[in-house]
């Protein structure tokens, strides 16, 4: 699975400052006023570099900004990734300037090996509501070329991702400078904003399979619980896996059975060996978590064994 802890890379010199730190393109003053949100993500490494010892970097960013920034917990993350979450909320500019301030730490911490003086183009994924992203593309494309066009920044939104139940959000791309990835930022946030729809995803930043309950840190960087939507009702199934597809489901160590477990938020126990489902020759996997927990492992786990089935088949 990838993380974007490789995508933040700066030359030894750290990332060259921006002239400005105001938007590129300034909102007009009744847009730029609005409250909005943008949610980005990152590994955990860098999660932590952005909170900072006691939470005194995450308290100094929003002082200068004036935002809200707020974490998914420790191995909370998006789903099929091992990236946390992090939500920027306040008016447009507000939300501009702490992004920017997130990204330029983080650019400034990691160094490339290449140590030439031209400024690396990294990437960052946005997280997008689905039914937003329409009014991004916009007719024929035509939106998202024109950002691309204005920002110079790569910008690609992903399709959308049936394989975990209830994910009703996609992944904007942005590849470039800190100064073109920003650029693109406005754009898309400005655009965002102008959805009466998407602030209504604001009260429910993280609600994923495995991310349940999210730091906040308040003026003073104290951390307390961001309670979100959570599926009380326990679930539990029990599906039949082959015995010699056990194995990769598990992974070295327990590998892939603890991600698993980790992205979606379910229980997972694999019978001993042996231990058959009556009538076959198949382990029997138990999940047992929320219904959303349950089909998102479910999904995952089936997913390997198709897998498992492919490579025998070659």
């Amino acid at each position: 699975m990838e993380s974007t802890e490789s995508s933040y890379m700066s030359s030894p010199e750290g990332p060259r400052r921006r002239s400005s730190t105001s938007p590129p393109k300034s909102p007009t003053s009744d847009s730029a006023e609005k409250p909005t949100y943008v949610r980005f993500l990152v590994s955990n490494a860098a999660a932590g570099s952005v909170i900072g010892k006691g939470g005194s970097t995450i308290t100094d960013f929003q002082s200068q900004s004036g935002a809200r920034i707020q974490l998914s917990r420790n191995h909370e993350f998006f789903p099929g990734t091992t990236d946390r979450i992090i939500m920027v909320s306040g008016t447009i500019n507000e939300t501009i300037k702490a992004v920017e301030l997130i990204l330029s730490k983080l650019l400034s911490e990691l160094h490339t090996e290449e140590g030439d003086d031209v400024e690396p183009r990294t990437k960052v994924r946005l997280i997008v509501p689905n039914s937003s992203c329409g009014g991004l593309i916009g007719k024929g494309g035509s939106t998202i070329k024109s950002f691309i066009e204005e920002s110079k920044a790569g910008i690609k939104i992903s399709p959308q991702d049936n394989n975990y139940f209830g994910l009703n959000d996609r992944l904007v791309t942005l590849t470039g400078t800190l100064e073109e990835q920003m650029h693109g930022i406005d754009l898309i946030v400005s655009k965002l904003a102008e959805d009466p729809h998407y602030s209504q995803s604001m009260n429910t930043p993280f609600s994923y399979p495995a991310a349940y309950n999210a730091t906040s840190y308040g003026p003073n960087g104290a951390g307390g619980k961001f309670p979100n939507n959570k599926e009380d009702q326990s679930n539990s199934v029990t599906i039949g896996v082959a015995d010699g597809h056990i194995g990769l489901v598990v992974g070295r160590g327990g590998r892939n059975i603890m991600e698993i477990s980790q992205i979606s938020g379910a229980r997972i126990k694999i019978s001993d060996r042996d231990d058959f489902l009556p009538g076959t020759t198949d382990r029997k996997v138990t999940i047992t978590g929320s219904q959303r927990a349950v089909r998102a492992a479910e999904s995952m786990i089936l997913q390997k064994v198709a897998y498992a089935s492919e490579r025998a088949m070659e």
